[in-house]
């Protein structure tokens, strides 16, 4: 529906055919304003705004503003838009009240955040002051459109208006910061300064950090909180158990559902599924089946949680069978549910069931495939060394891939050494993305798979050239709910001489059980033996060991790699699994 239009043409209308009654006339006042109170579908506004019209109400103070409260409560935000700013409307009307109604609708809408900063920008213009109720709605739109410039913009005006002490202002102000590329300091900063905080503070703050993935720092500013004596509500405790999962942080995500129900803090569904999603990443996935089983009232997000939990630790079959009990349920699945579905195909090998559920997801659905599903097609096809197909259907994709789809394709051409393939590949990927780290790392590893040792340290002398740094490998492990962080070749720890002991214990075992080393992994140009010595030094191997020290026997072991986990290390932990008598959980955050 094109609301201005039909805004325009009902006023000509109007204006051609009727007289204006007097704005004084009380009943009709009263009478447009209960059916304005009464309306509920933007069929009936449309014929309210001509009744508004023909009755001469147009500048009738109440009459607009419930107009155009009305007609932004059912989404015809552009029709109250066009009426209130129409070549005819008397400007002297516009008031601070009338603008927050109309930012306040758009900035609540996911695709008119820039209309709502233009509506601030106009109030400006009017020069009409804003008020305290202004900002939290123009700065929710600032994080919606996530410019970091235009949220500072905003912040000096609201310093320059005298609302910087306000704390629901502030605590929108820190959520602005946190959705805005580069301003997370900036909202630390703010957070910090605020002459008085509460809950809502600390949530967004938290969050903020939850959703960059800096996880150890949100985990960190709800212990102050608890110091503090701030008391968290659900929304802080969804950011807690978020960040709880992205470390793989187990006992801790156990001591937050305890805590949780030690609080008494409400448990609502988006509460309930984020403890279940927790223990299903953290490596738990009977508990988040059993949380998922006892829940009351389930939403998508409940069972795609379970569904994603089940496909992340290989158990693929598991995750189809649930599928298929959602669509029982008469659940529509959505577009995350398939990602789920065809990572569990991709992580458990099941290459033809994961093409047929892609053809259904389409076909019986309707669900347009996003670059995410192309990229689990792509990663399942890899995986089972089907390289020239995999590229292939990259060619076919009527979406240009992207990056994280061509690294995969790159991953698998090294692992399955197709190496001169790879090559190319990458090199078209440096083209299009010359100061991205991780391409030339990849060109590297080519090279040095090759035993191009010059072409590899020339790539790494291009890295330098620009700036360029490769992001260490790193690998965190929770032990008494204290992360402990480790990278190859680690010395830093008070116990590192008994970790190197407890390595070496573990070689010997390992080797004696069968298992060889892929010195192949090892991308540099030393000796076989040394490549053995640097395998036995990587950061996976060093957390675990650590384990083995500290914990009891018999107990999981349960460990995040920052990185993708080498085959060796893969092979390796197999090995130290059945030696030790441990289950061991590698939660990897990259696949490629």
């Amino acid at each position: 529906m094109q609301f201005p239009t039909i805004a325009a043409k009902l006023i000509r209308t109007v204006n051609a055919s009727t007289t204006r009654t007097t704005n004084n006339n009380r009943a009709a006042e009263q009478s447009c304003l209960s059916l304005l109170q009464a309306c509920n579908t933007v069929a009936k506004v449309v014929q309210l705004h001509a009744r508004i019209l023909k009755l001469g109400l147009q500048n009738n103070p109440l009459v607009l503003t419930k107009f155009t409260s009305t007609s932004s409560e059912l989404g015809a935000t552009d029709y109250a838009s066009s009426f209130l700013f129409c070549p005819d409307a008397d400007t002297r009307l516009y008031d601070t009240f009338l603008f927050n109604t109309m930012i306040r609708a758009y900035a609540q809408t996911s695709h008119s955040k820039n209309k709502a900063l233009c509506l601030y920008n106009g109030m400006l213009h009017f020069g009409i002051s804003p008020n305290k109720f202004t900002y939290p709605f123009v700065l929710k739109a600032c994080a919606g459109v996530g410019d970091l410039n235009v949220g500072k913009s905003v912040h000096g005006s609201v310093v320059k208006y005298g609302f910087d002490d306000d704390v629901h202002v502030l605590n929108t102000m820190v959520h602005m910061y946190c959705c805005c590329d580069g301003g997370i300091e900036c909202g630390r900063k703010v957070f910090e300064e605020m002459p008085k905080s509460d809950s809502v503070s600390w949530s967004a703050m938290i969050g903020g950090y939850a959703r960059l993935g800096l996880s150890t720092e949100a985990v960190g500013l709800f212990r102050k909180m608890q110091i503090e004596g701030v008391r968290p509500d659900e929304i802080t405790m969804v950011s807690v158990l978020s960040a709880c999962a992205d470390l793989g942080a187990l006992e801790l995500g156990k001591w937050v559902e305890s805590y949780i129900e030690k609080e008494g803090i409400q448990k609502t569904v988006e509460l309930c599924n984020a403890v279940i999603d927790m223990f299903a990443k953290c490596g738990d996935v009977d508990k988040a089946l059993k949380l998922f089983r006892n829940m009351s009232e389930k939403t998508i997000v409940s069972w795609t949680s379970v569904i994603v939990g089940l496909a992340m630790h290989g158990r693929g079959l598991e995750a189809i069978s649930l599928f298929e009990e959602m669509i029982g349920k008469g659940v529509t699945p959505d577009h995350v549910a398939f990602v789920g579905l065809l990572s569990a195909c991709s992580h458990s090998g099941l290459v033809e069931k994961g093409k047929s559920f892609f053809s259904i997801m389409t076909q019986e659905y309707g669900i347009a495939p996003r670059i995410e599903h192309y990229g689990c097609m792509v990663d399942m096809l890899c995986r089972t060394g089907l390289v020239n197909e995999a590229l292939e259907f990259v060619k076919k994709m009527p979406i240009e891939p992207n990056p994280i789809v061509m690294r995969t394709l790159i991953s698998a051409c090294r692992v399955h050494d197709e190496l001169k393939l790879g090559e190319s590949i990458t090199k078209l990927l440096i083209e299009n993305e010359p100061m991205h780290e991780s391409n030339y790392v990849l060109l590297s590893n080519i090279y040095a798979k090759m035993f191009h040792w010059e072409k590899k340290t020339k790539t790494r002398e291009a890295m330098d050239k620009k700036g360029m740094k490769k992001i260490p490998g790193s690998t965190m492990i929770e032990l008494d709910n204290q992360i402990y962080e480790f990278v190859a070749g680690d010395k830093s720890h008070e116990q590192y001489k008994e970790i190197y002991e407890m390595m070496d214990e573990m070689g010997r075992k390992m080797k004696r059980a069968g298992y060889v080393p892929s010195t192949s992994e090892v991308l540099l140009d030393i000796d076989e033996e040394d490549k053995e010595d640097a395998l036995n030094r990587h950061s996976e191997k060093l957390a675990i060991a650590f384990a083995l020290l500290n914990s009891p026997p018999g107990t999981p072991i349960r460990i995040v790699k920052n990185l993708r986990v080498c085959s060796d290390c893969h092979s390796a932990t197999k090995f130290i699994s059945k030696i030790y008598n441990r289950e061991i959980v590698i939660h990897s955050l990259k696949h490629s």
